[in-house]
């Protein structure tokens, strides 16, 4: 049981897939495979339940990712305090696949064409965890997409409001509304994002508090599937600005105007004032500033 085992297990226990968990690492799946294999034997206890391509935690494995997430996060905290060298290091974050596809690419390429030396390292993993896992120091940083939440533990940034917007297909009878009300959507298909994502909650609500009943709700856990759905005429979906801005420009979705409330969602930046910021870690904080605040 060593630290790169240790990493591979988190990986695949994030991804709930071996195939992904591979491709993160850079390993062939049969490499991930027997490392798992390995560790099941050494612990005596299988970590996961195999039902036919699907992959998940057995009850002994997500007890044993608690611990073996704090040792990796030991182990990183020990090596970054010998590694203080201005531009060196490792950095460890995670995001919301929303804000990680549509908005963090150039940041980042920016980020390590600036700094050759640091390691990006990023964690996949459950939104519900990402707070946890900055206040556990098993990331240095966390994107999350949110209502405007108080923190007495984590250190807040808001990095910048995000518009949230109802999409049809071109085609769609929604596509020359001048706007609609929750009360149009009475017997209308709706596309949502999995539980936990927040613009979803607020949408949710507002359709509740207005009494209005779509025909149906249908749950995916992608942006991307949700939008090649909107497109062929599935139904209608709220998604941020920046996930369909060149479906917008194409012409293969349109904006509705939407009569309700507007959705209140913007991107923070979280970490744990507790905890030392390395050069690597100061570094990336100035970058998100300088790359993502809005100028005055």
């Amino acid at each position: 049981m060593d630290v790169r085992t240790l990493s591979t297990f988190t990986v695949a226990a994030r991804t709930l897939n071996f195939t992904n968990a591979a491709l993160s690492l850079g390993y062939a799946q049969s490499s991930v495979t027997a490392q798992i294999k390995s560790l099941e034997e050494d612990l005596g206890s299988a970590l996961f339940n195999r039902v036919g391509n699907r992959l998940e935690l057995t009850e002994p494995g997500e007890r044993f990712l608690i611990y073996a997430e704090r040792i990796l996060a030991l182990t990183h905290e020990a090596k970054a305090s010998l590694q203080d060298e201005a531009g060196v290091g490792t950095l460890r974050f995670t995001a919301p696949e929303t804000v990680c596809t549509y908005l963090l690419p150039p940041v980042l390429k920016a980020f390590k064409e600036a700094f050759p030396r640091v390691h990006l390292q990023f964690l996949p993993g459950f939104v519900r965890d990402f707070k946890r896992q900055v206040l556990e120091g098993i990331v240095d940083f966390a994107f999350i997409l949110e209502e405007p939440f108080p923190s007495k533990t984590l250190a807040v940034e808001k990095i910048r409001d995000e518009e949230i917007l109802i999409v049809a297909s071109a085609s769609h009878r929604f596509a020359g509304s001048r706007g609609i009300s929750a009360q149009d959507l009475i017997g209308e298909d709706v596309l949502l994002k999995a539980l936990g994502c927040s613009y979803r909650n607020q949408f949710e609500r507002q359709l509740i508090n207005a009494g209005a009943h779509p025909g149906r709700f249908l749950e995916f856990q992608g942006v991307e599937t949700i939008k090649r759905c909107v497109e062929v005429g599935l139904g209608i979906a709220p998604l941020p600005r920046m996930a369909v801005e060149a479906e917008l420009r194409s012409g293969q979705l349109v904006a509705v105007p939407w009569e309700g409330p507007e959705i209140q969602i913007s991107t923070y930046l979280v970490w744990n004032p507790e905890r030392h910021l390395g050069s690597a870690e100061k570094a990336f904080l100035q970058h998100v500033r300088d790359a993502l605040l809005p100028t005055v």
